[in-house]
């Protein structure tokens, strides 16, 4: 049932049938995605296709956030701990294999730049590879979160996973998996359902964190939104990003929120509860 014409033609003209879709899936008979439930409207559809785009954005505004911090965390400990290019070296890893993937892409990274204070390092002084805090602002998300988790020397990895609250064995994993989740609310991908093909570890501490996650629902969006207010709360406490996400999930259909992971009493676990 189309109860806009006018607004549905525009809606349609402007996104492509099988980015909108799949958001006609929840609203279909079980088995047969062509049958809508009687009573269906266009409106449900595309109020759905809205929270995902309004989620993306709350998800890329919190990633940003916390990828800013991760490199500042991650370059002032390699630095004072290791050295400034200690990163380059085999004896930095865990996986010397997969280090040499991560330093290949930095070093694509590090020839694409423009950046001027990447030139006066790489050429006015002819290094090979400048320091840590010089590649912290030119890497991706990806590629610092790799080179995070790949830390050989736990107590580094434990300075970095101090400043969040978090145990040196997840704080790798964790913002991996931010990185990948990044990525796909920047290229304006689905993500209220989305099945993650690599979850991130659930930190068992501390414990208002552990009891907002549901390890049952490990690979979807609702465990990544608890992790990123836990964060965003460490890097800037009394953000308002944590409340607008709150907020904004009591905007969707309870019977839809099932599909993001989230257990039916989210919203009174410690860390919704708390704001």
């Amino acid at each position: 049932m189309i109860n806009d014409e006018a607004t549905a033609i525009r809606v349609l003209e402007h996104h492509n049938y099988y980015r909108l879709s799949v958001y006609r899936l929840p609203f279909t008979l079980p088995g047969d995605a062509d049958q809508f439930l009687p009573g269906t409207t266009f409106e449900q559809i595309w109020g759905l296709y809205q929270f995902d785009q309004t989620l993306r954005a709350l998800v890329w505004s919190g990633c940003e956030r916390v990828e800013i911090s991760l490199r500042a965390r991650w370059a002032y400990e390699v630095a004072h701990g290791l050295g400034p290019v200690a990163y380059t070296l085999p004896t930095y890893a865990q996986n010397v294999s997969r280090h040499n993937e991560s330093l290949k892409r930095l070093r694509d990274e590090l020839q694409r730049s423009s950046e001027e204070f990447v030139k006066h390092h790489t050429v006015t002084l002819g290094q090979e590879w400048p320091p840590s805090w010089v590649v912290a602002e030119v890497a991706t998300f990806g590629t610092i979160s790799m080179l995070v988790k790949n830390i050989r020397d736990p107590l580094v990895r434990q300075r970095i996973a101090t400043s969040y609250h978090l145990d040196e064995r997840v704080v790798g994993s964790v913002m991996h998996h931010l990185s990948v989740v990044r990525n796909f609310a920047a290229h304006h991908s689905r993500l209220w359902n989305r099945i993650f093909v690599n979850p991130p570890r659930l930190p068992r501490t501390p414990r208002a964190l552990s009891l907002s996650t549901a390890p049952e629902s490990p690979r979807n969006i609702y465990n990544t939104l608890v992790l990123l207010a836990h964060l965003i709360q460490c890097v800037q406490p009394g953000d308002p990003w944590p409340r607008a996400v709150r907020d904004h999930l009591h905007t969707l259909d309870p019977a839809l929120l099932p599909r993001l992971g989230a257990p039916g009493d989210w919203s009174t676990r410690p860390i919704w509860a708390a704001l």
